[in-house]
């Protein structure tokens, strides 16, 4: 788990040695039998690869990764000035309560669900997200 943008990610895949790397957006990165640069084609030859070398189908395959209901993103009007210290405040509010990630915002672990806020990089606004097993918790995380 590392900071999110095209560039940190890249940047940390390159220090840890790493032969791959991706984020939300669908940046995806493969150093292993490749250049290692974001290219959208690439993956998809790696996943026929994949497939090829099983005795499985895709749905088998997808079948088996767990299943979270998500928010999309959700943006809030924040001042550049105020965005990061907003981020560090509530990090540190929710920290005392609860196993808190602040790699980049923090994202505050709930058991079966998860609730992230970041300032964001590129524009004046909070970027908020939320994911749980289930629609009750997911609301309830919201709620939080």
């Amino acid at each position: 788990m590392w900071k999110t943008e095209y560039s940190p990610l890249k940047a940390k895949k390159k220090e840890i040695h790493s032969p791959f790397a991706g984020e939300m957006s669908g940046h995806i990165f493969f150093a292993d039998d490749y250049f290692g640069f974001d290219d959208a084609i690439y993956p998809s030859g790696r996943l026929l690869e994949i497939i090829s070398k099983i005795d499985k189908k895709l749905s088998e395959l997808i079948d088996k990764i767990p299943y979270f209901i998500s928010t999309p993103e959700i943006r809030v009007d924040c001042s550049d000035d105020a965005k990061f210290d907003v981020v560090a405040d509530l990090a540190k509010s929710f920290k005392a309560q609860y196993e808190t990630i602040d790699i980049d915002g923090a994202r505050v672990l709930f058991g079966n669900g998860w609730g992230l806020v970041r300032a964001s990089n590129t524009q004046p606004i909070l970027v908020l997200r939320f994911k749980a097993k289930i629609e009750l918790r997911l609301n309830k995380i919201k709620e939080i």
